[in-house]
C-alpha cells in the first residue's frame, strides 16, 4: 500500500471514529428479535466435482458441475475467465457449494452473463461475476443481473466473498412471484463480505439509465446484507420493497448517486392483485455512508417509505460532515429491531471501514486489478459511476492457470478451510 493510500485510510478511519468517540461499543444483541439464518449445509457430504476447464459448457465445465444432481461440492483445478457467451448460468438443483477459493490464482471470473439461483441450500464463495454490456447498444434489452436468487424455491442461500460488478439490471437481487406472498419469493439469504459495484448506468437496459446495487423485491424475507462494499451504484444500495424484511449491517456505501439504503414500493405494481402492499421492516446497524464525486449533495442514509431500526450508523458528505440518517416523511423509525440474524454481532461503525477494506470481495488476499481499483477508489475517495465496462479497462483478460487438487476422502470441510485461509 502506498503512503498516500495509507494516509487516506487513516484519515477516513479517524473521521469515522470521531463521530462515535474512541470507546468500542458492546456487541449488539437483541433478545426476542425474529431471526433469519445463513445456516445451510450447501453441498456438504456430497460428491466432489472438479472444474477442469474454462469452457462455457460441456464436460469438465462449471456449468456441467452446476447442472449435476445431488449434493455436490464444486472445486476448481483451473483459474481464469469463463465467458458465458450471453447464456447465463442457472443453479436449479439444490445442495451445492461452489468453492471458488480452491481455484489457483487469479481465481474464477464469469463474464458476459449472470449467475441465477432458483433452488435451496446453495453456497457460492469467491467468484467474480462481471456481466457487462457484451457490446450491445444502449437500450437494446440486454439486461443481465450479476447474481440473483429467484422464486420461493430459493432459500438457505449464502453468497460470500464474491465480487459482482457491471450488471445491467441489479448487481445482486432477490425476487420471485412477489404478489403471491413470501412463500413464492426468495428468502433466508445472506449476502456477506462482497463487492457490489459499478452497476452500469446508461447502458443496454431497455429502460435506459439503470445503475443498481441490490434489489430485495416485494415479499422477500429474512435477507441479511452484512459487511459488503457498495460502490458507484446510482441507487439500491440496497433497496427493500413491500413486505420485505432483513438486516443491513456493517456495510460501506461509497459514492451512491441518488439513493443509498432505499425503502418503498410501486403502487402500480400492486394493482394486479387483491393483496395490499405494506412497509418493509429492516434493521440498519453499524453502516458507513461516504459521499463521493457522483453523490447527490445532502443525500442521507435511509430514504423514502418503510419501517427501520437504526443504531450506530455513520453518514458523511465529501467534506466529512454528517448528513441525515433518514429522509422522507414516510420513514418510520422503530425503537427495536424487527429482525436480526441469529448469532450476528455487529462491529462498531467506527471499525466498519477498515474491516470492509480488508475483507470484501473474492479472494481479498489475491484481488484482481478490478477489485484493487475499486478499493483504491474508496481509500482515495475517487472513482465514478460508469455506463460501460470499456470505461474502466474492459473485460479482464487472464491466461488460464492450472493446479491439480488432491481431494481427501474425509475431512472435506477442513480441507476447504485451508484454501479460504490462503485467500481471505
Amino acid at each position: 500500500m502506498t503512503g498516500n493510500l495509507t494516509a487516506g485510510l487513516m484519515l477516513l478511519s479517524a473521521m469515522l471514529a470521531s463521530c462515535l468517540g474512541a470507546a468500542p461499543i458492546d456487541p449488539l444483541k437483541f433478545p426476542g428479535a425474529v431471526a433469519c439464518t445463513d445456516s445451510t449445509p450447501g453441498g456438504r457430504g456430497g460428491q466432489v466435482l472438479r472444474v477442469t476447464n474454462l469452457d462455457a459448457d460441456g464436460p469438465g465445465s462449471l456449468r456441467a458441475a452446476v447442472d449435476a444432481a445431488g449434493a455436490r461440492i464444486v472445486v476448481f483445478e483451473v483459474g481464469g475467465v469463463i465467458d458465458l457467451n450471453m447464456k447465463s448460468l442457472g443453479i436449479r438443483k439444490p445442495f451445492i457449494t461452489i468453492a471458488g477459493e480452491t481455484a489457483p490464482s487469479p481465481g474464477i471470473t464469469l463474464i458476459r452473463g449472470s449467475l441465477g439461483i432458483g433452488t435451496n441450500d446453495v453456497i457460492v464463495r469467491h467468484l467474480r461475476v462481471r456481466p457487462g454490456d457484451a457490446g450491445k447498444a444502449k437500450r437494446s434489452g440486454w439486461e443481465p443481473d450479476g447474481i440473483s436468487a429467484y422464486s420461493g424455491r430459493a432459500y438457505n442461500i449464502l453468497i460470500e466473498h464474491c465480487s459482482v460488478t457491471w450488471a445491467v439490471d441489479e448487481n445482486v437481487s432477490t425476487s420471485g412471484s412477489r404478489t403471491a406472498g413470501p412463500g413464492a419469493t426468495a428468502h433466508a439469504i445472506t449476502i456477506r463480505n462482497c463487492i457490489i459495484a459499478e452497476g452500469l448506468d446508461d447502458s443496454s437496459h431497455k429502460k435506459g439509465r439503470h445503475s443498481k446495487g441490490t434489489l430485495i423485491h416485494d415479499c422477500c424475507q429474512g435477507i441479511a446484507i452484512v459487511g459488503n462494499l457498495y460502490a458507484h451504484n446510482v441507487e439500491r444500495n440496497p433497496f427493500f420493497k413491500a413486505h420485505a424484511t432483513g438486516v443491513v449491517v456493517n456495510n460501506v456505501i461509497y459514492n451512491p448517486g441518488t439513493r443509498a439504503v432505499q425503502m418503498s414500493w410501486s403502487e402500480r405494481e400492486w394493482r394486479v392483485t387483491t393483496r395490499k402492499p405494506a412497509n418493509c421492516r429492516i434493521s440498519v446497524v453499524g453502516n458507513v455512508l461516504l459521499h463521493g464525486p457522483d453523490t447527490k449533495p445532502s443525500l442521507g442514509l435511509v430514504t423514502r417509505q418503510g419501517d427501520v431500526y437504526l443504531k450506530d450508523n455513520i453518514a458523511l458528505d465529501r467534506e466529512g460532515k454528517p448528513v441525515a440518517m433518514t429522509q422522507g416523511k414516510q420513514v418510520v423509525v422503530l425503537d427495536k429491531p424487527p429482525i436480526w440474524l441469529e448469532g450476528l454481532k455487529a462491529l462498531p461503525a467506527a471499525e466498519t471501514l477498515a474491516h470492509v477494506v480488508q475483507q470484501v470481495g473474492a479472494r481479498p488476499k489475491d484481488r484482481d486489478a478490478i477489485d484493487q481499483r475499486i478499493i483504491t477508489d474508496l481509500k482515495e475517495r475517487k472513482g465514478r459511476i460508469i455506463d460501460s465496462q470499456t470505461e474502466v479497462g474492459g473485460y479482464p483478460e487472464q491466461a488460464m492457470t492450472r493446479r491439480p487438487l488432491n481431494v481427501p476422502e474425509e475431512g472435506i470441510e477442513a480441507w476447504l478451510r485451508t484454501f479460504s485461509a490462503q485467500v481471505e
